[in-house]
C-alpha cells in the first residue's frame, strides 16, 4: 500500500502544519480587509461564473499559498463585506471577534451535536444555551429547543410542531394564518409540510405593517364556519422590509380562542430578547407555543446560528425518530436529534456561548439599541426631503424609500425602472449596497441596518449617493422610457 501524505489530516501529530496554515490564512485574510475600500467591486454575475468555471477541480495546486491566491481571485478580491459602513442591503450583519473565535474550534474539533457520544460538554451548552433563550423569552422549566440552520429551518419546524397536534385531521381542513407580511418560508413550509399553497390564509396588516388583530378574528372565525381547522397563527417580531412586530398579546388571545398553535417569528427582532431599553416591544412572546430566534442576523453571530425554542418540550415530539444505531427508545445517554429535523449538526452553539461569555447580553443589547437608534435618527433628518419618499417610520432597523426625482411625476413603470437602476449602479459602483422591495406593488429601495459601528454620517451618505445616481439617471431615463412607449 503507497504512503499517503496524511499531513493534511488534523491530528496532534500535525500540529505545526495546522497551525503554519491557519497563520498564514489568518494573515492573507487581514491583508485582503485592509485592502477593502468598500462593500463590493460591482463584478457581474457573468465574470464571476467565468472564473470559477476555468478551475480545473482534478489538478490540485501546489500549496496554501497558491490557493489563498486563487481564493482571493475567484471570491474575495470580489466579495460582499457587511462591516463596510456602505453596506445596507440584506439582513446580514458584521459578526463579533469571540464568535470567530469560536469558528476555530468547531470547524477543527468537529463535534456532531446529534448525540452526548459526538459532543459530551458541547450537548450541555447547546441546552443551556436553550434555557437562557427560553428564560429571556419568559418560558418556564418545561421549554425546550434546538439549534437549527435558520429561521426557515426553524419556521419549518415550529409548523411541523403544529401539524402534530393535527393527527388524522385532512390536510386540506387545515389552515395557517399569517400576515400579509410574513416571512415567505411560512409558504414554502406549508408546501414542504403537504398542505399546499390554499392552507396559508394571508390576514391584512394596518398602517404600521403589522398583523391587524380584527382581520385575524375574521379569518378565523370564517375559517371555523367553514369547517376548516385553525392549525396554527403565525406572528412575526420584525417583519423582513419593515421590521414590524405583530400585536403579540392580541394575537395570543386569538390563538387560545381558536385553540391554535401561536409561532413567533422573531428571527429578526429576537435580539430585543436583550435589549436595556426596548425588550417590552416583545409583551406577550412567553405566550407562543414556539419561537424562531436568529442569532445571526439580531445577536451579531456569523452564519449559521439559529434557534426554535418550544414552551414545552413535550410538543418536540413530531420531530422525534428513533434509530437503532443512534437514539434507540432504551438510550440512556442524552442527545439532541430527537428534537432537530437534522441529524449531524455543526456546535454551532459555541459561537453565542463565547460571545456572552466575553462580551455579556448587555452589550449585545446595546449594539441592538444602536442599529435602532440608527435608523430613527436617519429617518428623521431625512423624511421631509423631497427626493426621498419614505413608506414608513421605522420599526426596527430597516428603511424603505423612493428615490422621487424633480419635474413631472413618474409613473410607477417608471418609478420602478429608475430605482431599480439606481440600486444596480451603487452596486456597480462598488460604493454602496441597498436592497430592493415591493410595497403594495410599488418598487422601492430599502436599507436594512445592522453594524452597530454605522453612523448617521455614514447612511446619509448612502442616501447622498442614492440622490446623486437617480438625479444622473433621471433624465436619459426619462427620454429611453419615453421612446420606448411610442
Amino acid at each position: 500500500m503507497p504512503q499517503l501524505p496524511l499531513h493534511h489530516v488534523f491530528h496532534p501529530a500535525h500540529a505545526d502544519h495546522y497551525a503554519a496554515t491557519l497563520g498564514e490564512g489568518l494573515d492573507h485574510l487581514l491583508r485582503q480587509l485592509k485592502g477593502v475600500g468598500g462593500p463590493a467591486t460591482g463584478l457581474s454575475p457573468t465574470a464571476a461564473e467565468r472564473r470559477v468555471a476555468e478551475v480545473d477541480l482534478d489538478r490540485p495546486l501546489a500549496d496554501a499559498g497558491q490557493v489563498l491566491e486563487e481564493i482571493s481571485r475567484l471570491w474575495l478580491d470580489d466579495a460582499v463585506w457587511f462591516h463596510e459602513p456602505s453596506y445596507a442591503a440584506h439582513l446580514n450583519c458584521p459578526v463579533v471577534v469571540p464568535a470567530l473565535l469560536a469558528e476555530l474550534f468547531v470547524a477543527s474539533v468537529n463535534s456532531s451535536l446529534d448525540t452526548f457520544d459526538q459532543s459530551v460538554g458541547a450537548t450541555f451548552i447547546e441546552r443551556r444555551l436553550i434555557a437562557w433563550t427560553a428564560a429571556r423569552i419568559g418560558f418556564g422549566a418545561e421549554a425546550d429547543g434546538v439549534f437549527t440552520s435558520g429561521g426557515s429551518q426553524s419556521n419549518l419546524q415550529g409548523l411541523l410542531l403544529a401539524r402534530g397536534r393535527h393527527a388524522g385531521v385532512p390536510a386540506e381542513r387545515l389552515r395557517i394564518l399569517a400576515s400579509a407580511e410574513s416571512h415567505f418560508s411560512v409558504q414554502k413550509s406549508a408546501r414542504l409540510l403537504g398542505l399546499g399553497d390554499e392552507s396559508v390564509v394571508s390576514v391584512s396588516t394596518d398602517a404600521r405593517h403589522r398583523m391587524d388583530p380584527a382581520a385575524l378574528e375574521r379569518s378565523l372565525a370564517a375559517c371555523a364556519d367553514l369547517g376548516l381547522r385553525p392549525m396554527a397563527v403565525v406572528a412575526t417580531a420584525g417583519t423582513t422590509d419593515f421590521g414590524a412586530i405583530d400585536p403579540l398579546e392580541r394575537i395570543a388571545d386569538l390563538a387560545v380562542a381558536y385553540d391554535a398553535w401561536l409561532h413567533v417569528d422573531a428571527a429578526y427582532g429576537g435580539g430585543l430578547l436583550v435589549s436595556p431599553t426596548r425588550r417590552d416591544r416583545l409583551r406577550g412572546i412567553e405566550r407562543a407555543d414556539s419561537v424562531t430566534i436568529d442569532f445571526h442576523k439580531t445577536f451579531f453571530q456569523p452564519v449559521s446560528s439559529s434557534a426554535i425554542v418550544v414552551r414545552d418540550r413535550a410538543t418536540l415530539g413530531p420531530a422525534t425518530w428513533h434509530a437503532d444505531y443512534l437514539n434507540p427508545r432504551e438510550a440512556t445517554n442524552p442527545n439532541q436529534v430527537d428534537k432537530s429535523l437534522q441529524t449531524t449538526r455543526r456546535f454551532d452553539a459555541l459561537k453565542l456561548w463565547m460571545t456572552l461569555r466575553t462580551m455579556g447580553p448587555d452589550l449585545v443589547g446595546r449594539y441592538v439599541d444602536a442599529v435602532v437608534d440608527l435608523a430613527a435618527e436617519v429617518h428623521h433628518r431625512h423624511r421631509d426631503d423631497p427626493e426621498l419618499a419614505f413608506a414608513a417610520a421605522p420599526e426596527l432597523s430597516t428603511l424603505v424609500l423612493r428615490y422621487v426625482p424633480a419635474g413631472p411625476p413618474l409613473e410607477e413603470r417608471e418609478s420602478a425602472a429608475l430605482n431599480n437602476a439606481i440600486r444596480e449602479a451603487l452596486y456597480a459602483s462598488g460604493r454602496a449596497m441597498v436592497a430592493a422591495t415591493k410595497v403594495d406593488g410599488v418598487h422601492h429601495l430599502k436599507l436594512t441596518l445592522l453594524n452597530p459601528m454605522a453612523t448617521v454620517e455614514d447612511v446619509t451618505g448612502v442616501l447622498d449617493l442614492v440622490r446623486e445616481t437617480g438625479g444622473r439617471l433621471a433624465p436619459a431615463h426619462r427620454r429611453s422610457l419615453a421612446e420606448a412607449a411610442r
